[in-house]
């Protein structure tokens, strides 16, 4: 990178995701998995079913985001969207047994990503790696500019 040029935050933080998504996607390539897949389901999972609005909030998604990553896995039957009962103008989202099953093969595909970052960038780098990242999600701005 040229030196005279203002260092940009977001450039380097996307940069550094996009380089790490290919590598966990490489990893979870034999499950027929993406990583945002996975995380989809790993969320759905861990944490059960949910309105669309609401899983699209714990990943830090949009709605329009998650509806694009949400139709691959409803397609394959890993993912059922049905009517929400408490707001018929929503949807909700849960984990197939297709999906669990799925889930379950990827965990270890997932597992052999994060040992190799870790391998390279080191396990309290990584942690340390971690809490920053928490700490700029819950950093609030009111604008930027």
């Amino acid at each position: 990178m040229d030196a005279s040029l203002p260092l940009c935050t977001c450039f380097a933080i996307r940069r550094a995701a996009r380089h790490l998504t290919q590598v966990y996607d490489s990893h979870l390539a034999p499950t027929g998995l993406r990583t945002t897949q996975y995380s989809l389901l790993n969320t759905l999972a861990g944490e059960g079913s949910g309105s669309l609005l609401a899983v699209a909030r714990r990943m830090g998604l949009d709605r329009t985001t998650l509806g694009r990553n949400l139709l691959p896995l409803e397609r394959d039957g890993l993912v059922s969207i049905a009517v929400d009962p408490h707001d018929r103008r929503g949807r909700l989202l849960t984990i197939t047994p297709a999906g669990e099953e799925r889930l379950t093969q990827a965990r270890g595909c997932w597992a052999s990503a994060q040992a190799a970052f870790e391998a390279k960038y080191g396990t309290a780098e990584t942690s340390r790696l971690h809490a920053t990242l928490d700490t700029v999600v819950r950093l609030e701005f009111d604008t930027l500019g």
